[in-house]
């Protein structure tokens, strides 16, 4: 892990989500607020989530936050890319 150490701080939203995150995948010894939200999710960022990873997160997102992040979007890449962009779009798209 990185050191968080003022260099990139979460927002409320951010680290609510990392804690979904973190709890929904079962990622032990990782804190919640120690996530570097602009550090890539998944492949050679300090999670290296994978594919499953990125279902599973889905199908939490869609039951904390009440929306669906579809598998066939073609700006998942994006969407996925870290914490800051993945909460960003679930601020945009959060209750509509």
């Amino acid at each position: 892990m990185t050191d968080n150490s003022q260099s990139t701080i979460q927002s409320p939203s951010e680290l609510e989500l990392a804690q979904l995150l973190v709890s929904s995948l079962n990622i032990d010894g990782v804190k919640a607020e120690a996530i570097d939200p602009d550090a890539p999710l998944f492949g050679e960022g300090d999670l290296g989530l994978d594919s499953i990873d990125a279902l599973e997160l889905a199908l939490a997102i869609s039951k904390h936050y009440g929306f669906q992040l579809r598998s066939d979007n073609p700006e998942n890449r994006q969407i996925f890319g870290s914490l800051r962009a993945l909460s960003a779009h679930i601020e945009q798209h959060r209750g509509s």
